[in-house]
């Protein structure tokens, strides 16, 4: 049962430090320089806003050797910015939540004293009623995350499945989202994982950053053809 955190920037690798020297560095001696300042919190945050990096990872022509860490978080921090959520801590913490949900057993919602894990978000709700303090906490955020990833990521499956099958629309997700962040936002052990403050900012701004992932997706990911069977089929 694991409390996904705001801690993407800290996991870059080496090979993402050389890939950032690489783009930035104009002369060969910069990219010691660089290195350098990537170590230092205040120039590594305003190193990753940098335009150029953007381009970079987004307009690659080749096999783009990086992290998911750098990846997501370069490409979220941007798209969270041009909505008007500007705290870097939020981009951090979503762009941890894709390298996380990006693989299928992070997407299921897994409790102590269940032998199988949770699909569906009305079991997560449920769930709730005899749920300990850490364990409440912990599906809250994961009914928060589980409903920004579906809704960002692929918005026309949910469209979909809503108008052929009569599925939960967006509007349901955007309400469980924004109700579950808030609640966990308040919760005792937000302090603890320093995550009050992105949990309540995603509360309030949920339909922002989720217009925000709408824009990601629609120019950067491949979400495939509504029509066809995901990999990872939506649970609601």
């Amino acid at each position: 049962m694991k409390v996904i955190q705001a801690n993407c920037r800290i996991q870059f690798t080496p090979g993402d430090i050389d890939f950032i020297a690489s783009v930035l560095g104009k002369k060969p001696t910069d990219a010691q320089y660089l290195t350098s300042l990537l170590t230092d919190e205040n120039s590594r945050d305003t190193i990753l806003d940098d335009e150029s990096l953007f381009r970079a990872v987004t307009e690659y022509p080749g096999c783009l050797r990086v992290s998911d860490h750098l990846y997501f978080y370069v490409i979220v921090r941007r798209v969270l910015r041009r909505t008007g959520i500007d705290g870097r801590s939020v981009a951090d913490y979503v762009a941890e939540v894709l390298c996380e949900f990006s693989r299928i057993e992070r997407t299921r919602c897994i409790l102590p004293g269940r032998a199988e894990p949770i699909h569906y978000l009305f079991e997560m709700i449920a769930a709730l009623e005899s749920a300990d303090e850490r364990t409440s906490f912990y599906i809250r955020t994961h009914i928060g995350n589980h409903s920004l990833f579906w809704s960002g990521v692929f918005p026309e499956h949910i469209r979909h499945r809503a108008e052929s099958r009569g599925g939960p629309g967006m509007k349901y997700y955007e309400a469980l989202g924004q109700t579950h962040f808030r609640a966990a936002s308040d919760h005792r052990l937000a302090e603890r994982y320093a995550l009050g403050p992105v949990l309540a900012t995603l509360a309030e701004h949920f339909q922002a950053a989720r217009l925000a992932l709408n824009d990601a997706a629609q120019r950067i990911f491949s979400i495939g053809d509504p029509e066809l069977p995901l990999e990872l089929q939506l649970q609601a």
